[in-house]
């Protein structure tokens, strides 16, 4: 029988042994540094170069551009200056945008593990199996779309391709986040410069005008959040869209088998650089959409790993 979450997450006996590890430092440390050698390691042997790619962003220079990105009267949130995905700063650091894109393509390959694909492929079905969910939950056309949370701009890209290739209408497409650290590696991987706009912003609370956006997407970032904060994600979501603009997120399925199965070393592993996992998986994405308000909100098992949740405001 599937449980409505995976066992070492919330308070069952097996959470609390797992988090008990996590909060002894020493072996904390020694979890993250594990942690980080899997991804690389996963990473490198799948043909995504991790270390090249890092130096060359590194040797690029594109450090100097920060400034053009940061909006110095953001407020970092407590809950985002915590340690996470195994750096000491979280996303506020160079190491966590400069390996954001390997590190992605490695998380892809993950979802297919027993599958003879390359990076490549992985990274088109993920995204292609959130977007076919939008295609059969959207009907009407998209034209103002905007990524919260959008890291290096990976799924931003992909979303604004997505809608420019199957509309005759333009969209126009932006991508939000509270790091300016990934926001400055977003615009340089945006040689073509298609997204309109790269904004350095806490998805609390935007400033942007009410009623701006047809869609509104969080792509695996609730997994990141405390719940508060995703209920306040939430609300402004609902404050930016249009009358009949929807919300879609996907994110880790807690209903998954393949999560609720996860081998003792990997959910240990996992938790350790996830400080936010218990939140999430005891969280209630959609009581919580429908609370603010979002009608029809639908939750479809996307791929083997991830849940895609679309809602929309009446």
């Amino acid at each position: 029988m599937i449980q409505s979450k995976p066992a070492w997450a919330g308070d069952d006996f097996l959470s609390h042994c797992v988090n008990l590890l996590i909060q002894t430092k020493p072996l904390y440390a020694l979890m993250k540094r594990q942690a980080r050698q899997v991804l690389i390691q996963t990473a490198e042997k799948n043909g995504i170069f991790w270390r090249k790619h890092y130096e060359e962003l590194q040797a690029s220079g594109i450090q100097q551009r920060i400034a053009q990105v940061t909006n110095p009267s953001v407020p970092y949130p407590d809950y985002y200056q915590v340690p996470f995905h195994a750096y000491e700063q979280g996303n506020l650091c160079w190491d966590a945008a400069f390996e954001a894109e390997p590190a992605t393509h490695a998380m892809a390959l993950r979802v297919w593990k027993n599958e003879p694909l390359t990076w490549q492929e992985a990274q088109d079905r993920l995204r292609g199996s959130f977007h076919q969910v939008l295609a059969q939950a959207i009907s009407h056309p998209v034209q103002d779309i905007l990524d919260m949370g959008c890291s290096i701009g990976i799924s931003t890209l992909a979303l604004h391709r997505f809608y420019q290739n199957r509309q005759e209408i333009p969209v126009r497409t932006m991508g939000l986040d509270l790091s300016p650290y990934m926001l400055t590696v977003a615009r340089h991987r945006d040689a073509d410069q298609e997204i309109a706009q790269w904004i350095h912003a806490n998805a609390e609370a935007t400033d942007l005008p009410d009623r701006t956006f047809d869609l509104i997407t969080l792509q695996f970032v609730t997994h990141e959040l405390p719940g508060y904060a995703t209920t306040s994600i939430f609300r402004e979501a609902f404050r930016l869209l249009h009358s009949g603009g929807h919300l879609a997120i996907v994110d880790n399925n807690p209903q998954s088998p393949v999560i609720q199965n996860l081998p003792p070393v990997l959910f240990t592993l996992m938790k350790s650089t996830e400080p936010w996992s218990d939140d999430y998986y005891t969280f209630n994405l959609e009581a919580a959409m429908e609370a603010i308000g979002f009608e029809q909100v639908t939750t479809v098992a996307s791929d083997p790993r991830h849940r895609t949740i679309v809602g929309c405001k009446p």
